[in-house]
């Protein structure tokens, strides 16, 4: 594990180092950008009122995808304020231009472009304030480093815990089962997966400068889809194994459970979508914040180290803790976790789709954004994180049967 961190730690000195500037050089603070977003979205919605909704919807995707994206601000809003607030951003932008699809009121498009417009001044007074980019923000030099180091920190941390969560996961639960001549499999999965991130990366700066960025979210989106499937068919199988396993380990002393060559290349694949969902993206959080820092790149190169030594404890507590806990409950609860994932997976898989314009969110009152679980206040993603639910539920009352009938048959006199 320790040579897919140097490996990522190698992918990122490289990209970076050939990237374009993220922020451009006119810009003296985060609120210039924000004023010119302003203006950017005071267009789209002349547009739209002139009887022209296909150029405001065009008019607000200049404003995401050449102000929100390219010069940074969504980068800086996540690892300074919240990832919370960036992806709450991001839904504006899509209620915005599903409201104009739908062909709402002008007074209605008005409200929601006036208060995105809003959200981004929060935004970049915050930032500002922060020494989060500008010349005029106030930082210290101190101070600026101290903010270089703790985004590079965060960047690493978020974009890296899902990926050793799921790598640690897998490996633990073969270990456990008896099957530790397997773990090769996931380890080369892994360092493919970071491979793949370093084309993808280069390819995904290629996509966004031709298209001005909708590829890039469509294939992050697909990219989360399909993990969504293998997620939920590793997490179904897991918990099969449970009972089994724990039945073997009581009358044997050890675990002797089968896993045929296509359950190792699903756990593989699983952990191979799960480094590679996130490594490209890490990359480009790195290319932005080293495009628009001149004073503290050591400070993005230790964020960068503590960062990987934080997940590679992560990942040794997982794979060694593991090791004592029960059977069953650790089979079942790695099970959960991967099931959780795919739930995180389909909504910010379904999200990344709707900011590529293949279609429109609909919003839904009273419900909370909370991005770390991929929960977002649309239909379209709360529809099939409830259908995703049910079948999970159905599946585990389904696995409990089978158990039951198991133990009778193991017992028939419940002794």
């Amino acid at each position: 594990m320790r040579k897919v961190f140097a490996i990522a730690s190698a992918a990122l000195l490289v990209i970076a180092f050939t990237a374009t500037a993220a922020l451009a050089a006119e810009y003296a603070t985060w609120r210039d950008i924000a004023d010119e977003m302003g203006e950017v979205l005071s267009g789209a919605y002349e547009l739209y009122a002139s009887g022209d909704p296909d150029a405001a919807k065009d008019e607000i995707n200049v404003a995401y995808y050449q102000y929100y994206e390219k010069l940074g601000f969504e980068k800086q809003v996540n690892s300074l304020i919240s990832g919370n607030r960036a992806a709450t951003v991001e839904l504006q932008f899509s209620f915005a231009k599903s409201a104009i699809n739908s062909g709402a009121s002008q007074g209605e498009v008005k409200a929601m472009l006036d208060e995105l417009a809003q959200f981004l001044r929060e935004d970049a007074d915050a930032l500002d304030g922060k020494g989060g980019g500008g010349e005029d923000s106030g930082a210290t030099a101190n101070e600026g480093g101290a903010v270089v180091f703790v985004e590079s920190l965060l960047i690493i941390t978020r974009e890296g815990f899902e990926a050793i969560l799921i790598v640690g996961a897998i490996i633990a639960y073969l270990v456990k089962s008896g099957n530790g001549d397997k773990v090769g499999a996931v380890y080369r999965g892994s360092i493919i997966a970071l491979a793949a991130s370093v084309a993808m990366a280069f390819i995904l700066n290629a996509v966004t400068s031709a298209s001005g960025g909708k590829n890039q979210e469509i294939i992050e989106g697909v990219t989360m889809l399909i993990a969504v499937v293998v997620l939920f068919y590793v997490s179904n199988w897991m918990v099969s194994k449970a009972e089994s396993a724990a039945w073997t380990s009581y009358i044997e002393g050890k675990v002797q459970s089968s896993i045929t060559a296509g359950s190792v290349f699903s756990l593989a694949f699983a952990a191979f979508l799960a480094v590679f969902r996130e490594g490209a993206e890490t990359i480009l959080f790195y290319q932005a914040l080293l495009a628009d820092t001149n004073a503290h790149i050591n400070m993005v190169w230790l964020g960068l180290g503590v960062g990987a030594v934080g997940l590679v404890v992560i990942y040794l507590i997982i794979r060694f803790m593991s090791v004592k806990l029960p059977l069953k409950p650790f089979f079942i609860g790695t099970s959960i976790l991967m099931f959780l994932m795919s739930v995180t997976f389909i909504g910010s898989g379904i999200k990344e789709l709707s900011e590529g314009d293949l279609f429109y969110l609909t919003p839904v009152q009273g419900v909370a954004t909370i991005d770390i679980l991929g929960i977002y206040p649309a239909l379209e993603t709360l529809i099939p994180q409830a259908v995703l639910l049910a079948a999970a539920v159905v599946t585990f009352v389904i696995q409990t049967g089978k158990w039951r009938k198991a133990r009778e048959a193991r017992d028939p006199q419940g002794e």
